[in-house]
């Protein structure tokens, strides 16, 4: 429980504690980041190791109440699913934090206090077990990356950051208007409860299939538009371009590597946890749209000229992949996606920095202006490579385990009942082959001779410990993920029994017995829910 309240709150406290930091003081306000972040990572470790992968339900569960009138509370958890996304936000900061140490050279005490700030929230958007907390944590991420993109960005990071707040506030108002719809007919016509409103999510899931189909749909929808626009899937894409462009190199590392990731979080704990029947009906449109999106990112990507724009464009054809595995609704499907989370974080992530670190030696990310660069930078080319073949999903990559479940969940999958969504999917692959291993031939062995591409200096020790951490984990997942899916299997096996109970009567699983030990405080919410 300890470790849960601090990996939180550390960040938080980070942040706060930077505002008292002279601005001047700059290595002390990197350094006191840095260390804070690492700390964090050290602490999450602690959940890491203590989790009881058995267990299918939410542990370290803690609740307070808040507003009592509304029955909304402080209540925080994680189950198998979020806590690999909690781990990581934890390892991925600091990397960004380090990035950070070069790229940013103005307003860093607030550049800091920001990127704490982020952290924070988004550690909370996967612990919130309260339909208010969640929300909350939802739009305090806006204020951060705002201003990330639009102080730090590009010279067009005020287009930018307006298009990607209006995008995520619109359909932020949406999911609010169905919390609160959803609060009170759970409060009042399923729960009784004395107060009429409720907005605990263990309470709501256990009673939330009992809503009318017709009103499930609209309460998906609104849920569902938020999330698919922080995904981003097509057609509500056009945001992401733009900011990962105009973004500085931290800012499209925690952008590509988390925040992303809270879309399809949100898809699987809310939409298909809460609203199993429309998720049945609305299964079929969304994965077209996911697989439009696979194909359309792919092709888009191909014909970039600026290699961060490229890599933007691919973030839209892998989490494609994600979602198809989602909306597949089985267990390799549902364990494809959330493996594929991290994936894409990792690998995607270190691509950014990748770019990062030729901008800061040739400030363009024109593909003609290089080639050649394997010459003067090989150690460097080698860990381009790495993860570029991990985005293609190279076996032996973590890219392949990911991208290999979700084809497999969507094919056998007997909601979208077609194997042509695999089929025509897995051409994203082939796709993702051609892009990425065109840019890495113009850029790393291109004919350009440009005399400016010929004195570059190789990996300094700094990138050497930013992207080591990355490629260890990249090729850990690729030759043995169990140790990973191992974390989240019965809480996406428990997911997927309680959609085929639902449609088909009888799950095709057993799961092993709940150990109480780690769920101290669900057994006086399930009270409640008896009453």
């Amino acid at each position: 429980m300890t470790a849960l309240f601090i990996t939180l709150f550390l960040p938080l406290v980070g942040s706060l504690l930077l505002l008292f930091f002279k601005k001047e003081n700059t290595k002390a306000i990197k350094n006191t980041a840095l260390g804070i972040s690492i700390a964090t990572f050290v602490v999450s470790l602690f959940l890491f190791f203590g989790f009881d992968s058995n267990n299918p339900g939410f542990q370290y569960v803690f609740e307070a109440k808040w507003i009592t009138a509304f029955d909304a509370g402080f209540r925080i958890g994680i189950d198998g699913m979020s806590m690999l996304l909690v781990m990581l936000t934890t390892f991925i900061t600091p990397i960004a934090i380090f990035a950070s140490f070069n790229s940013i050279t103005k307003r860093e005490k607030e550049y800091y206090i920001m990127v704490m700030l982020l952290q924070f929230a988004m550690t909370g958007v996967f612990m919130a077990l309260d339909l208010f907390l969640f929300y909350i944590f939802w739009e305090i991420i806006l204020i951060p990356m705002y201003f990330i993109i639009g102080i730090w960005g590009g010279k067009d990071r005020l287009y930018a950051t307006v298009k990607f707040f209006l995008f995520t506030v619109v359909g932020s108002l949406f999911m609010l208007v169905a919390i609160v719809w959803l609060g009170m007919y759970a409060g009042e016509t399923l729960l009784k409860l004395p107060s009429g409103f409720t907005t605990n999510y263990l309470l709501i899931k256990e009673v939330a299939q009992n809503i009318p189909v017709d009103i499930q749909e609209w309460l998906f929808l609104a849920f569902a538009l938020s999330f698919l626009i922080k995904v981003p899937l097509f057609p509500l894409h056009t945001w992401l371009p733009d900011a990962h462009t105009e973004a500085p190199t931290p800012g499209s590392v925690i952008l590509a590597g988390v925040l992303l990731k809270m879309g399809t979080y949100g898809l699987i704990r809310f939409n298909l946890e809460l609203f199993p029947q429309a998720s049945f009906e609305y299964a079929s449109l969304i994965s077209v749209l996911a697989v439009v999106g696979i194909i359309y990112g792919a092709l888009v990507a191909m014909v970039q000229t600026d290699i961060k724009r490229l890599v933007a464009y691919s973030s839209v054809s892998h989490l494609g992949f994600v979602v198809l595995g989602i909306f597949s609704m089985t267990a390799e499907g549902i364990q494809g996606a959330i493996i594929q989370m991290v994936n894409h974080g990792l690998s995607t992530g270190m691509l950014f920095l990748c770019v990062g670190f030729l901008y800061e030696r040739r400030h363009t990310r024109d593909i003609a202006e290089y080639g050649g660069i394997a010459r003067v930078m090989p150690v460097f080319t080698v860990f381009f490579a790495i993860a570029m073949f991990a985005s293609v999903g190279l076996p032996g990559l973590n890219g392949f385990v990911g991208e290999f479940l979700t084809l497999v969940g969507a094919f056998k999958s007997p909601f979208l009942n077609s194997h042509w969504y695999s089929i025509v999917a897995a051409s994203g692959v082939i796709f993702a082959a051609v892009y990425l291993l065109w840019m890495f031939q113009r850029v790393m062995y291109g004919t350009n001779d440009n005399p400016k591409n010929h004195n570059l200096t190789d990996m300094t020790k700094s990138e050497w410990a930013m992207l080591v951490p990355m490629v260890i984990f990249i090729v850990w997942i690729g030759v043995y993920p169990k140790s990973f899916l191992n974390i989240s299997e019965n809480s996406s096996r428990a997911l997927v029994n309680k959609l085929e109970m639902i449609k088909f009567g009888k799950p095709t699983y057993q799961l092993p017995e709940m150990k109480q030990k780690t769920m101290e405080n669900i057994p006086n919410s399930q009270n409640n829910i008896k009453k």
